[in-house]
C-alpha cells in the first residue's frame, strides 16, 4: 500500500528502493518543470528516505543540500543543474553517481560566444555607443587565430560554428590529445605562445583551482594590442584588476564578457564606462533557452538510470567537474 506525505508525494511503507524512486528538490527554481522531466522519463516523484536518486532542482540554494543526502541513504545518483558546480563541489563523494548539465548548454552558450566576438572584431559596441558619424574600424573573423581554452561542449559547438570562417583554431586543456576540429591543442600552463598570435581569445572552461585567475596580467600582456577576450564561462578566469589595466591601457583590442568577477558586477564598476568592453549580464543561457534543455537531459538520464544504462554529465569528483 502506497502513503504520500503531507507534500502529496508519494512514499512506500518501509522505504522504497526501486530505480526510478526519484526525489526533485528544493521546491523552487526549476522544480515544476523537473518534476515533469523526471515523470516523463519513467521516474515517481518520491521523499529522500525513498528515492534512489536525487534531482536537485535550484541552482542558488546550496546550503540544504547535505541534509537532503542525509535524509536518503540510498540516494545512489545526484543530478546537479548546471554545467559549472563550483558550489557543489565541496560536496561531492565517491559514494554517489554525480552528473551536471556540462554540454547541455553549450549551443546557446556558444552562439552567444561567437555574437560576443563578432561584436568586438568588427567594433559593435563603438558604433551602438556613438552619437556622430564614426571612423571606420574592424577586423575580420574570417581566416583569424582564434584560441579557446577549455575541452568541453561548448568549445566543441563554438568550433562547428566558426568552420566555416577557416580560422586557425587552438584549443587550451588540460591534455594535449588533439581537440577534434582543432588545428593546435595545447596543455593550459603553456599556453603563452599561443596567446601571442592570437585575434580572438574564448574561455569556455570550467572553473577549478588550476583555472582560476587563467587569465592574467601575463596573459594580457602576450596578447596582440587588437586582440579581443571573450568570457563565457565564470569571472573567476579572469584577473579583474589586471583587465581593467589592460583596457585602459590598450594592451588589448577589448573584452566582451558575459561573466564577471565580482557577479552581478557593481554598478559603477570601471568596467561599465570602460569603451573597450562589452558586458551582458550572463545571458549566454537565459532560463527561457536552458530550462527546456535541461528537462530534455533529466529526462534522458532517468530513462538511463531505471534501465542501467551509463549516465551522461558524468562529474570526475577529484577533478570537480
Amino acid at each position: 500500500m502506497q502513503s504520500t506525505d503531507k507534500t502529496g508525494t508519494a512514499r512506500r511503507p518501509g522505504g522504497d528502493r526501486r530505480p526510478n524512486s526519484i526525489t526533485i528538490l528544493p521546491k523552487s527554481g526549476r522544480y515544476e518543470s523537473l518534476v515533469e522531466a523526471v515523470v516523463a522519463g519513467g521516474g515517481v516523484p518520491a521523499v529522500p528516505e525513498d528515492a534512489a536518486a536525487l534531482v536537485w532542482a535550484d541552482p542558488a540554494e546550496v546550503a540544504s543540500l547535505p541534509a537532503v543526502l542525509a535524509a536518503g541513504p540510498n540516494i545512489r545518483w545526484v543530478a546537479l543543474p548546471y554545467a559549472g558546480i563550483e558550489p557543489f563541489v565541496r560536496y561531492l563523494d565517491d559514494k554517489r553517481i554525480w552528473t551536471c548539465a556540462k554540454g547541455v548548454y553549450a549551443t546557446p552558450v556558444a552562439e552567444h560566444a561567437l555574437a560576443l566576438g563578432l561584436a568586438g572584431l568588427r567594433g559593435i559596441h563603438t558604433f551602438a555607443r556613438s552619437k556622430t558619424w564614426p571612423a571606420e574600424v574592424g577586423r575580420n573573423l574570417f581566416g583569424a587565430n582564434v584560441v579557446v581554452f577549455g575541452g568541453g561542449g561548448i568549445t566543441s559547438e563554438l568550433l562547428r560554428l566558426i568552420e566555416t570562417w577557416g580560422c586557425h583554431i587552438t584549443v587550451v586543456r588540460r591534455s594535449t590529445d588533439p581537440f577534434p576540429g582543432a588545428n593546435a591543442t595545447v596543455r593550459l600552463g603553456s599556453h603563452l605562445d599561443a596567446l601571442a598570435s592570437a585575434d580572438l581569445v574564448v574561455l569556455a572552461l570550467a572553473l577549478t583551482d588550476e583555472t582560476a585567475g587563467v587569465i592574467g596580467a601575463a596573459e594580457l600582456a602576450a596578447m596582440p594590442r587588437h586582440a579581443w577576450l571573450v568570457n563565457v564561462a565564470r569571472g573567476g578566469h579572469v584577473q579583474t584588476d589586471a583587465l581593467v589595466d589592460a583596457l585602459a591601457s590598450g594592451a588589448i583590442g577589448g573584452a566582451a564578457l558575459d561573466v564577471t568577477d565580482p557577479e552581478p558586477l557593481p554598478d559603477g564598476h570601471p568596467l561599465w564606462s570602460e569603451p573597450r568592453a562589452i558586458i551582458s549580464p550572463h545571458v549566454g543561457n537565459t532560463q527561457a533557452m536552458g530550462v527546456p534543455l535541461l528537462a530534455a537531459h533529466i529526462t534522458d538520464n532517468v530513462q538511463r538510470f531505471i534501465s542501467g544504462q551509463p549516465l551522461l554529465g558524468l562529474v570526475d569528483t577529484t577533478a570537480g567537474y
